[in-house]
């Protein structure tokens, strides 16, 4: 056996082959990011590792998803619970590709509106905001204008 090829292997024992390492996420939102990406119902292996040490977030979680690539779509919706989340795109062992979530514009159907005599949540109807400064998390409601911080939102489901 190459050797060069060995030591590979060796360091990725917890690795996958293909799929997607979602990496960076603060500790206590992993399992929010489980949810939001619909990881439950997957029927691919999937990893979730917790509480790793990390320079960036102090501690950290790590999801492994193997044989899934997500959408920006699926993506965006992280950057309510964890906007400085990393993805990497793995294809035969190897990074192909890093994401980092990006904030939308606009969420739609992500969050809830916290005014209760908002007609989102009087009527069975996707909820719209309006992100009006990604850099403090303030988002605005569609339909009723009020503003809310992105981290007391609820979210959907």
């Amino acid at each position: 056996m190459h050797h060069s090829a060995m030591n590979k292997k060796e360091r990725l024992v917890a690795a996958i082959k293909n799929g997607t390492v979602i990496d960076h996420i603060p500790s206590d939102k992993t399992f929010q990011v489980v949810n939001l990406l619909g990881l439950s119902h997957m029927t691919t292996p999937v990893t979730i590792g917790f509480n790793y040490l990390s320079n960036k977030v102090g501690q950290k979680g790590i999801i492994k998803v193997s044989d899934k690539y997500f959408t920006d779509d699926e993506i965006s919706r992280l950057s309510v619970v964890a906007p400085n989340v990393v993805l990497s795109i793995i294809r035969d062992y190897e990074v192909v590709e890093k994401k980092t979530v990006v904030t939308p514009d606009e969420l739609h159907g992500i969050v809830k509106c916290n005014n209760p005599v908002c007609i989102t949540n009087n009527e069975p109807m996707t909820t719209i905001f309006s992100v009006v400064d990604k850099a403090r998390g303030v988002l605005r409601c569609h339909y009723c204008d009020k503003e809310q911080d992105i981290e007391k939102v609820e979210l959907i489901g």
